[in-house]
């Protein structure tokens, strides 16, 4: 089992910046990727970015590329998403997940969600 913890949503006004962590606990060893998967009430889930164990792979959804910047502490099994230039557009809520797998573009190979942190974004 693998637990995530996500933290740092909130209210950012159009064109700041947030930063997101997200700390897994359990069995991490099993983990091969985590990522951002984002939820608009209404709306289907998307997977923003991922990377994988070593930090050498990394995805980003075209709409946040050159914005986003997703990184990990391999030692504290932590994720950060780094998120500038923000838009309304990026308002939903954050779920952090972890897969046994590769990086994957797709939001459903992910086994692990965290509760989710909410992001808003004000124009």
């Amino acid at each position: 089992q693998v637990q995530l913890v996500e933290s740092g949503g909130g209210l950012a006004q159009a064109g700041g910046s947030l930063r997101l962590s997200c700390a897994a606990s359990g069995s991490t060893s099993n983990i091969g990727a985590m990522g951002w998967i984002r939820q608009v009430p209404g709306k289907g889930r998307v997977l923003v970015s991922a990377i994988n164990r070593s930090g050498d792979i990394t995805y980003y959804v075209d709409s946040v590329k050159g914005r986003f910047t997703i990184s990990r502490d391999t030692v504290k099994s932590t994720v950060y998403l780094q998120m500038n230039s923000l838009m309304p557009e990026d308002t939903a809520v954050y779920y952090c997940a972890a897969s046994w797998g590769p990086v994957s573009a797709s939001a459903s190979d992910y086994d692990y969600w965290g509760q989710g942190t909410p992001v808003t974004v004000s124009s």
